[in-house]
């Protein structure tokens, strides 16, 4: 079976909100990174005639919360993107029974349901195929998360990259400085459509180019970084006011380069150069905010 997978937390470093098409979808433009922190799958084969999940870990018990009631938790994304990768193949995955630790919040504006169904999709592969997906087999690996959702395709790389339209037009970065990150939550879920909803405009300016002298470094990074925002910032305080609080207490971070919130929120996540940096902090705001959830990790480099 193949090994446990990373279902890394996606976080959106600027996210520009361009526009809205006549069916109602939300026209982005954003650069994503990917902490080397996250979720993680696990499966192994089962007598059983149909895939099995298990949640462990801090946020199960959120997450079956999450998916009670008609959205049982039989229809969690990870076994929906195993049966959509069998009915784009034409072939029955051998019955898996998968084990889902759940160490990201739930609906917190960093993908991790987008990003378990990715690490669903690659792992199912791997099961039916006896290996890793190929160049052409990832292409139809990534069309098939496009119709799980906006973010899927984009954690199915988990690679710094643009990504614009409506969140499925993922272009991945050549090269991307490695740093580090802190995340925090004030531990609270945010429903992205309600954050849409309370945006008071739609047509906003787009992302400055990114040139390649803008990944060169950390510090060139974060200078482009600073001529961006994310749109969504603003109707999400107005949904759930203690994320200013968390920005308030990043913001004055000693060693952080830049804070702000990623994607809906409510999560926000403050850049450091080093990771010793960021865990001194994570130390300092966890003994200040034991209610939050709070998480420093890397971002890898991209040469």
């Amino acid at each position: 079976m193949p090994a446990p997978l990373l279902a890394r937390a996606k976080i959106n470093y600027a996210l520009h909100v361009t526009g809205r098409r006549a069916d109602g979808y939300h026209l982005l433009q954003s650069l994503v990174a990917f902490a080397e922190f996250g979720d993680v799958l696990s499966a192994e084969p089962t007598a059983g005639a149909d895939h099995a999940l298990t949640l462990k870990g801090p946020f199960a018990g959120a997450l079956a919360a999450d998916t009670a009631g008609d959205n049982k938790t039989g229809d969690n994304l990870v076994l929906r993107a195993l049966d959509a990768l069998a009915r784009a193949f034409g072939t029955a995955l051998p019955p898996l029974a998968l084990t889902l630790d759940k160490r990201l919040p739930v609906a917190s504006g960093i993908g991790g349901g987008s990003a378990d169904a990715a690490a669903a999709l690659r792992l199912g592969f791997a099961a039916m195929a006896g290996r890793e997906p190929g160049e052409d087999e990832m292409a139809r690996l990534a069309e098939i998360a496009g119709t799980l959702g906006a973010d899927v395709p984009m954690c199915l790389a988990s690679t710094p990259a643009l990504v614009s339209g409506t969140g499925t037009e993922v272009a991945s970065l050549p090269r991307f400085p490695g740093h580090a990150i802190l995340l925090a939550n004030p531990g609270l879920p945010v429903a992205t459509p309600e954050v849409f909803a309370r945006l008071e405009r739609r047509d906003n300016p787009p992302l400055s180019p990114l040139a390649d002298s803008d990944l060169a470094t950390f510090d060139a990074l974060v200078g482009w970084l600073e001529g961006t925002r994310n749109d969504l910032e603003t109707p999400a305080l107005r949904l759930a006011p203690p994320i200013a609080e968390v920005l308030a207490a990043l913001r004055v971070a000693p060693g952080a380069r830049l804070a702000r919130m990623s994607g809906s929120g409510a999560t926000c996540f403050a850049l450091f150069a080093g990771i010793e940096e960021a865990e001194r902090e994570a130390r300092r705001l966890t003994d200040r905010h034991p209610g939050w959830w709070i998480q420093a990790a890397p971002v890898a480099a991209v040469a």
